[in-house]
């Protein structure tokens, strides 16, 4: 067989670096041995899988019809393995959490220090999603668990979820911004008028979600909560945040809260798991985030 998973692997870490050598770097290899084993696929195939110029080369259709059907035998093989390990001592290997950018990072360390604390010995991956980007990495296996999954969880077999909140998030612009001023609710026609600030959905095969635009609106997208809030203040565009970042900035002068026309975003927000997959380690967050006090240290000011 001339296509191996080695070699998927090397495809993949190329399209989602973006380079052979930040590609070489994430594998620990040298980038001529990546440049080595695409030109020799290549040959046995005698297709040619990138495009190149100069230095920079990128998958043509050919080489990206490959990948696209060879990550779903990477995620198979990866889905043996975590199974393997998981029936062999029923403690995964590794869980991967991912958070919606509305759940603060930091929020979930001191759940993660107990877990270490108990002494288990499965390795802890966080990652971060947005929108329909958290549900996206549990129906493309890229988590195990998500965190602050916003809205309804999609139709996919496999999947569990329970409600974690709500959210009503605050229309806020910059104190300098020109509808600081305004008097009174802001009707959406005047909203449009004004760029918005949004977090890019991170969705790689669902289809992507939006919140809080208006049809033919400006859009500045970023890659985070606290980015889209550090642009809000500099006055970049308009846009919703959660209270926990809206409130100390309203009280120290730097964002100034709107009146909208019509009500604001009110979105629920869930846990959701593989359930398929349900080790030991994945079980303990789920208890353990089944108590109070430990969905009222996440949910604070969302």
């Amino acid at each position: 067989m001339k296509i191996s998973l080695e070699l998927l692997q090397v495809l993949d870490a190329i399209d989602r670096h973006g380079s052979f050598s930040a590609a070489a770097a994430a594998l620990h290899r040298v980038p001529s041995a990546l440049s080595h084993a695409v030109a020799k696929l290549e040959s046995d195939l005698d297709v040619r899988l990138f495009d190149r110029l100069g230095r920079k080369a990128t998958l043509n259709e050919a080489g990206r019809s490959l990948l696209e059907d060879g990550r779903h035998l990477l995620r198979a093989a990866q889905d043996i393995e975590r199974r393997v390990r998981r029936i062999a001592t029923g403690w995964e290997a590794e869980l991967r959490i991912a958070l919606d950018a509305m759940v603060p990072a930091e929020r979930l360390l001191p759940l993660i220090h107990d877990f270490y604390a108990a002494g288990h010995g499965t390795q802890i991956r966080l990652g971060h999603e947005v929108l329909g980007g958290t549900w996206d990495a549990l129906a493309a296996d890229r988590a195990d668990l998500v965190i602050g999954a916003p809205g309804d969880m999609p139709a996919r077999s496999g999947l569990s979820s329970r409600q974690l909140g709500e959210a009503r998030l605050r229309l806020v612009v910059a104190a300098h911004h020109p509808l600081a001023g305004w008097r009174g609710p802001v009707p959406a026609s005047e909203l449009a008028r004004h760029r918005a600030v949004v977090i890019a959905d991170t969705s790689q095969e669902l289809s992507a979600r939006s919140a809080g635009l208006i049809g033919g609106q400006d859009i500045l997208r970023v890659p985070d909560m606290r980015t889209k809030a550090a642009a809000q203040i500099a006055g970049l565009g308009i846009g919703h945040l959660p209270r926990w970042i809206v409130e100390p900035e309203i009280a120290a002068g730097r964002l100034v809260e709107l009146a909208a026309a019509e009500p604001g975003q009110q979105l629920s927000f869930h846990i959701a798991w593989r359930s398929r997959q349900v080790g030991r380690a994945l079980q303990w967050f789920l208890d353990e985030l089944d108590k109070t006090e430990r969905l009222a240290a996440l949910t604070a000011g969302l």
